[in-house]
């Protein structure tokens, strides 16, 4: 047995950022290299991710994860155990035989990411190398630019808002550190603007504003006048994001906006979206149609493509088969890429190489559950991707990662870099 062989797996029960039970993962090594990863969970899910294994029964509401911690430290320990962590491909391949289900319901997704990460670790640390260089990454690799949420809606926040997640990106900082500093700023000019319109309800899951807006397009609104109040400039400085999660509006075949009391045809919904991208400074806009309507997003693609990413979550799960449908029918331009949806990081790595082979952009993202854990920032870096969606600006589960983020920035020194408009041809 080698030194770097996965000597002892164990599994424990943590708690994430809405209070739900998920699945902590520990590696350790016979060369005492140690790795920790935890499991993040979505609220707004597509139908083809890999699942969370939950208990069910009235315990912490049916969330429980006494399941898929016990996989861990049996069938996932029977397997991996005595394994190069070296080898993550291999290690993967074992989860994935050992779960032997389309959608990872035997070990479970949350078991198995949370494993898949914590392996890398593993081997990063008994390397002696920091996550993201042992992931084949450089000092060359520039800082990913934020997508980073101001106002919540959709199922973040009990669909106070129909659209989801109302996001500034700030492609024209000079650095990491500045695009902090302006969003840090755009934070702080909303609130006082919602304070200031009687609009602000509460925190969403993300962190960001619930908001109390009588619209979806007043959400739009009023985050375009807000960036311009803090003083930046919307074509060259800060832009929007989008996050439509259709899916979750998708009632009946047609979709169905609470907040307005209406539903909208594919047409009418089409053609309000259009409205939207075309009067306001919308740079990315995400599942803006139910997941299985590629022909949808395909003509949305097609009109908007060259001015925005259009960018497949639901549509994608960060899946090779739902990657190869949309390419076939130029469904979207940028991948949304979440290790969890995946079950694996080397199969979340394979969908970021099939997004990058079509000539796709990719995002890697965070989830509306999650924790202290800053594995997505080091994948960013190692796998040179050049977008981060974290969530908001507020709470320690998004700061980790922001601030892992100014960590590494500040340890390439000179040699750090920003990736600020070049995923979006600025």
């Amino acid at each position: 047995m080698s030194n770097s062989a996965i000597k002892q797996v164990y599994g424990r029960r943590v708690w994430d950022s809405r209070g739900r039970p998920t699945v902590e993962v520990e590696i350790t090594l016979e060369n005492g290299g140690f790795g920790r990863a935890i499991a993040p969970a979505g609220a707004s899910t597509g139908s083809g991710e890999a699942l969370d294994l939950r208990d069910g029964g009235p315990r912490f509401a049916g969330y429980g994860v006494d399941g898929a911690v016990g996989n861990v430290n049996t069938l996932i320990s029977d397997a991996i155990t005595g394994m190069e962590a070296s080898d993550q491909a291999g290690v993967d391949r074992a989860l994935i035989v050992t779960d032997g289900t389309e959608n990872r319901q035997k070990l479970g997704g949350n078991a198995m990411i949370a494993t898949s990460m914590a392996v890398a670790h593993a081997a990063a640390n008994g390397s002696g190398q920091p996550l993201w260089q042992y992931l084949g990454g450089s000092s060359e690799n520039p800082l990913p630019v934020p997508e980073v949420q101001i106002f919540g809606g959709g199922a973040h926040a009990e669909g106070q808002m129909d659209l989801q997640d109302f996001m500034v990106v700030p492609f024209g900082a000079s650095s990491f550190s500045e695009a902090m500093e302006w969003v840090a700023e755009i934070y702080l000019a909303a609130g006082k603007t919602m304070d200031s319109l009687g609009k602000r309800c509460g925190v969403a899951d993300e962190g960001g504003y619930w908001p109390a807006f009588s619209s979806n397009e007043e959400a739009i609104e009023t985050l375009a006048r807000v960036i311009e109040l803090a003083g930046f400039d919307t074509d060259s400085q800060v832009a929007i994001s989008l996050d439509i999660a259709a899916t979750q509006i998708y009632k009946d075949g047609g979709y169905f906006l609470k907040k307005e009391g209406r539903t909208l045809s594919t047409e009418q919904w089409y053609e309000l979206m259009r409205d939207w991208v075309s009067r306001y400074p919308v740079i990315m806009i995400e599942d803006p149609f139910v997941e299985d309507d590629l022909d949808s997003h395909a003509r949305f693609t097609a009109e908007f493509g060259d001015k925005m990413q259009v960018v497949g979550d639901d549509l994608l799960v960060t899946n090779l088969h739902h990657i190869a449908a949309a390419r076939e029918k130029n469904a979207c331009n940028t991948l949304l890429c979440k290790p969890n949806q995946a079950g694996t990081l080397s199969e979340a790595k394979q969908a970021f190489e099939a997004a990058t082979e079509a000539g796709w952009n990719t995002v890697v993202s965070a989830r509306s559950g999650e924790t202290e854990d800053i594995t997505i920032v080091h994948l960013a870096l190692g796998w040179g991707i050049k977008q981060l969606k974290v969530g908001s600006f507020t709470r320690s589960e998004r700061m980790a990662k922001w601030n892992e983020a100014l960590r590494l920035e500040d340890a390439f020194g000179a040699d750090a870099s920003y990736a600020g408009g070049r995923p979006f041809g600025k």
